[in-house]
């Protein structure tokens, strides 16, 4: 039993980005806020944390949260959402975070954003393959919007992604999940970062 124990202690020390509660200290840059899809997971992004690690970001800059529903249900998942963005802060000494969403967890950031007082907290929102149109048609004001989409996305339509006042961005030829692992995605949401 004690071996098992220990086995969970190390495991969960090792991954690092499923969890907000790292040790207090302020960040250079603004945090950022990883939130999965549909039966995903925080593990989702971790070609994209490698990523922005190889650009400068630190692990102390990253967070990926795990939500409660598997199913994209709104009211957990904003709930979930704002705890895990006021630890965030609360852990880095910032006021505000980025968030980067793929598929619906594009629509339960949104739901967070516009209906969980997550407007005065979220300074970029970044969207992958977004449902976002299953919770608004128009970006929240005060944030800078971008959705990065394919046109070959097979399980989120185009239309459900595309926001008005957002940067809306098509890329061709990358599959919903290959969202989270592109390289051009990669460097357009680098960009999107450093707008």
């Amino acid at each position: 039993m004690l071996v098992v124990f220990m086995s969970m202690i190390l495991a969960l020390s090792i991954t690092g980005i499923g969890s907000s509660s790292k040790a207090s200290a302020a960040t250079a840059r603004t945090p950022i806020v990883l939130v999965h899809g549909l039966t995903g997971s925080d593990s989702n992004f971790t070609a994209i944390e490698s990523y922005l690690r190889s650009q400068g970001w630190t692990r102390d800059e990253l967070f990926a949260i795990d939500l409660p529903s598997k199913q994209g249900n709104q009211l957990l998942n904003s709930a979930a959402i704002s705890r895990f963005v006021d630890d965030v802060l609360r852990q880095t000494g910032h006021t505000k975070v980025n968030i980067i969403a793929h598929s619906m967890g594009g629509a339960n950031s949104l739901y967070y954003i516009l209906n969980r007082g997550g407007a005065s907290k979220v300074d970029k929102l970044i969207t992958l393959g977004g449902a976002n149109r299953l919770t608004t048609t128009t970006a929240p004001s005060g944030i800078k919007v971008t959705s990065i989409y394919s046109t070959s996305d097979t399980i989120v339509s185009p239309v459900l992604s595309r926001l008005n006042g957002a940067n809306n961005v098509s890329v061709s030829l990358v599959s919903h999940i290959g969202l989270l692992f592109n390289s051009r995605v990669n460097a357009l949401i680098k960009t999107a970062l450093n707008e």
